[in-house]
């Protein structure tokens, strides 16, 4: 039966996963983070303004990519995880990752045009002169499938699969619970991509609350004298690290009045992105009009 725990595999143990981990983080950073990076960097007469970015390739290696070796990892969970619910998300995953790719790709190529992401789409200079204004309600239209829509289906299926197969890595050996080296290699790496797509994506209540799922069983299997293996001490530890990072973006940001403005709310976790469009390439700008 599918999504039936067997009494044979309960107590059975995995090594690290240290290539499905090295691939995954691999794959996140050039494929995720480096997709605006590369449309910023390679030069714009390679890639028109009218036709896809070398970024929306990034993301289409990233849509076929990241599935599988998600799956490849559900694979090899030492118990047997609900495959209905795993093959859903993974549909809802393409779809939400899908649909981010169109809006991210025309929400970055509006930036060679002036858009600046620090401001909303309102506030825009480039927008909010349009003519007619019916034309700003499609924009914030595309804002709202690639901010919230295409990114609440992309994520939300992101971290149930990973929070599934979470549910798998417990064991009762002590010795077994423990990193090696190449875990340990692994965790900052891993720790700042989730950084950057917890505060990029804007999905701060979805990470803070699989975290807290994730203590929560830590400590319910613990009652059972369970602890975590390698696999799950990586993911978990990645985790923390990541509520870090978070915090301190968060502190070094806290006064930026104009950040403040775009983030209103209890909830203040700026854009990587905004940050870049309001310092950084402000920065750029004013040196080369000298």
């Amino acid at each position: 039966r599918h999504g039936a725990v067997k009494n044979e595999d309960t107590f059975k143990t995995s090594p690290f996963h240290f290539d499905l981990w090295f691939y995954f983080t691999l794959q996140n950073w050039v494929l995720d983070f480096g997709r605006p990076i590369a449309m910023i960097i390679l030069p714009l007469e390679w890639f028109p303004l009218n036709k896809p970015s070398a970024g929306d390739y990034f993301h289409m290696a990233y849509n076929v990519i990241t599935p599988f070796l998600l799956l490849k990892l559900i694979e090899r969970s030492p118990k047997t995880l609900p495959r209905s619910m795993v093959y859903v998300s993974i549909i809802m995953f393409v779809m939400g990752a899908s649909i981010h790719l169109v809006g991210d790709s025309v929400n970055h190529r509006l930036i060679f045009s002036g858009y600046q992401h620090h401001l909303s789409v309102r506030e825009n200079p480039i927008i909010k002169n349009l003519k007619p204004e019916t034309l700003i309600d499609s924009f914030e239209l595309l804002y709202y499938y690639d901010e919230y829509l295409g990114h609440s289906m992309w994520y939300i299926p992101f971290f149930l699969i990973l929070f599934i197969y979470f549910t798998g890595c417990f064991t009762p050996v002590e010795e077994e619970s423990r990193m090696p080296v190449p875990a340990l290699l692994l965790m900052g790496p891993s720790s700042l991509y989730y950084w950057y797509l917890v505060t990029e994506g804007q999905i701060f209540i979805l990470y803070i609350f699989t975290f807290f799922a994730m203590m929560a069983l830590v400590m319910h299997q613990k009652r059972k004298g369970l602890v975590l293996d390698s696999n799950g001490l990586f993911l978990f530890y990645s985790f923390i690290i990541t509520l870090v990072l978070i915090a301190v973006w968060v502190v070094w940001l806290w006064d930026d009045k104009i950040l403040r403005k775009k983030y209103p709310g209890v909830i203040y976790i700026p854009e990587p992105w905004a940050f870049y469009t309001l310092h950084v390439n402000n920065l750029h700008a004013a040196k080369e009009s000298l």
